[in-house]
């Protein structure tokens, strides 16, 4: 069968080639559920192989000075601009995220190469007066075979900028690219195999197990970075941590809380708070702001407001350039958030809008899912503290600002929390009690790269896009001369 994307293939050791097995995965568009391409489906036999392929180029690449990494890193970037629109087209077509939309994933793919590579001269060692006689000082050198693991909701974005810091600091990577919507992060192997010395980028594709699993457990894979769900995070720690000490690092997910206070800009608060949902990818985001706390003397005027919004959201062909939503993932994830829906009627939650498939003829097939808003929801409710990962907003009530905080951080995350106000120490303090790794006062919680982006409690750990996640990437030495 010929498909209008073709087979994509791996990247190991230099080379595209197809998984040992000789198996397939096959890709749907979840607008349509037909057919598009496939991807290998990789095995541990292939993992193995991109293992070895690491190892052999990683000390030559790690003996590169780091204007020379740099420099290579800079035209791995300008390749993904070169390829921006090519890779849009698969994308939307493959992960239903909207192609208007993806500009910005492009953008941010390209431009951690470049943020990276200007920060590799600020992996700085110390040196420290321990002794009268003696110099005491500290290097950094690389871990030298980096795994990474990358999710579904933005796949070329992650399985570039995610491999970024790994390099810069002298790594080889292994990256396992998503069982769904897997066509593009071939592409990234395309790029690097073109820039970059054989080997030191390998990118298998697969199921998670046996590939993320094989990944996870090898014991020449010292340093770990995976994005995506609590429970594969947990799954990879157990799995590391039977072949070796490794170091892992967790960007998981969020059940993020939005604060709207008495007196608060409710035009700006409820407009800041559809747009942190992110439902241009359907709500598929860690950060989306998922949990709506309103004060009780603006609640009612509130969910009205974010009723009109949501139903006014173009949801439509992913590559119609109008298109302000597409449809979720996959038919499991559609299952998924289709549970969570039916479980918050179940519950007692208030449904306001959405709930079901969008009305029209293209949304009779496909993975579709209206925008959707429950209100009057309780801790009590599961879709009021459980992530749904899908175009679901929860409105919750309060009159009392201590109670609303301790709403706020009262599930298992910690990813992100918004308030909006016009009282400086109020949002100050509020900034401070917050569980969360990342607070916005007065708008919603963004990526700024520079600043660490990562979770508390099973949100996560460790921070991302900022220098801390390029020294992670490291190990540091002590060293002591006697003079």
């Amino acid at each position: 069968m010929d498909y209008e994307f073709g087979d994509r293939l791996m990247a190991i050791g230099g080379q595209m080639v197809p998984a040992s097995s000789g198996e397939w995965i096959v890709s749907l568009n979840p607008a349509t559920e037909e057919p598009i391409g496939r991807a290998p489906a990789g095995t541990a036999d292939d993992v193995h192989r991109a293992v070895a392929a690491a190892e052999k180029a990683q000390p030559e690449w790690a003996a590169k000075s780091i204007w020379e990494r740099g420099a290579l890193l800079r035209k791995v970037a300008a390749e993904i601009r070169a390829r921006a629109d090519e890779v849009r087209k698969i994308e939307a077509a493959d992960s239903g995220n909207t192609i208007a939309n993806l500009n910005g994933d492009m953008h941010k793919a390209s431009n951690h190469f470049e943020y990276f590579a200007g920060l590799a001269t600020e992996m700085k060692g110390e040196t420290v007066p321990a002794t009268p006689r003696g110099l005491h000082m500290t290097v950094r050198e690389p871990y030298g075979v980096v795994g990474r693991i990358v999710p579904f909701n933005h796949p070329f974005m992650f399985a570039a900028a995610n491999i970024a810091a790994p390099l810069v600091a002298g790594n080889a990577v292994i990256l396992k690219s998503p069982e769904t919507s897997p066509l593009t992060a071939s592409i990234v192997g395309e790029v690097c195999n073109k820039v970059l010395p054989p080997g030191v980028v390998n990118i298998v594709s697969g199921y998670g197990i046996p590939v993320g699993d094989a990944i996870a457990r090898h014991p020449k894979v010292r340093r770990i970075g995976f994005t995506g769900s609590i429970r594969t995070g947990l799954a990879i720690q157990r799995a590391a941590a039977e072949t070796g000490v490794k170091h892992v690092s967790l960007e998981l997910g969020g059940k993020n809380p939005l604060i709207i206070c008495e007196d608060a800009d409710l035009e700006m608060a409820v407009t800041g708070a559809v747009a942190g949902m992110n439902f241009a990818w359907a709500g598929q985001s860690c950060g989306s702001t998922s949990r709506i706390l309103v004060h009780e003397s603006l609640y009612d005027r509130a969910v009205e407001m974010a009723k009109a919004k949501l139903e006014a959201i173009r949801v439509g062909d992913p590559l119609d350039p109008a298109a302000q939503m597409g449809p979720v993932n996959s038919a499991a994830h559609y299952q998924r958030v289709m549970g969570h829906i039916a479980t918050g009627r179940v519950d007692g939650a208030k449904l306001v809008t959405g709930g079901d498939r969008p009305k029209g003829e293209i949304f009779k097939r496909g993975y579709w899912v209206a925008p959707t808003l429950f209100a009057n929801v309780t801790m009590d409710h599961r879709i009021g503290r459980e992530e749904v990962f899908g175009p679901v907003m929860s409105f919750f009530k309060w009159n009392d600002f201590d109670a609303a905080v301790e709403i706020a951080n009262a599930t298992e995350y910690g990813l992100t929390a918004s308030i909006y106000t016009r009282d400086i120490g109020r949002a100050l303090g509020a900034a401070k009690r917050f569980q969360s790794g990342v607070v916005a006062v007065n708008h919603t919680t963004m990526h700024f790269i520079g600043l660490p982006f990562g979770g508390y409690k099973n949100s996560g750990v460790g921070g991302e896009e900022c220098l801390d996640e390029l020294l992670s990437y490291t190990q540091t030495k002590s060293i002591h001369i006697a003079l």
